[in-house]
């Protein structure tokens, strides 16, 4: 996940903390929204990210935690993103993704999340 960290902190302009909060954030998300199977083998291959989840399921949603892609997003702009760098923070995890689990997992689970899409 070292790569990807620091792949978004070069082109998104975050800081470490902001990028792992916001990796485990998309990864919940997906692990929660995505088919089971297909986020499971994308996780497997992504080494760290069991650690960078974990973190996001401890910290809790607050009391007026909302769910799906609206809260994810909501979640990263609490953590001190704006929308542009939810947007630019998804689409390079979900490249790297591409490029570490292949076009065919990742378009699978892109696919089978209703509005994903579009917001990448």
């Amino acid at each position: 996940m070292e790569e990807l960290i620091a792949r978004l902190v070069a082109n998104v302009g975050i800081d470490k903390e902001a990028a792992e909060k916001s990796v485990g954030i998309i990864l919940e998300f997906l692990r929660k929204e995505g088919p089971a199977d297909k986020v499971q083998a994308l996780i497997d291959r992504l080494p760290g990210a069991e650690a960078l989840i974990a973190a996001q399921e401890s910290s809790g949603g607050g009391l007026f935690s909302m769910g799906g892609i609206m809260g994810a997003g909501t979640k990263m702009m609490a953590a001190g993103l704006s929308m542009g760098q939810v947007q630019a923070v998804a689409r390079e995890t979900l490249s790297f993704a591409r490029d570490k689990a292949g076009e065919d997992t990742v378009g699978e689970i892109v696919g089978a999340v209703p509005g994903l899409s579009q917001f990448i």
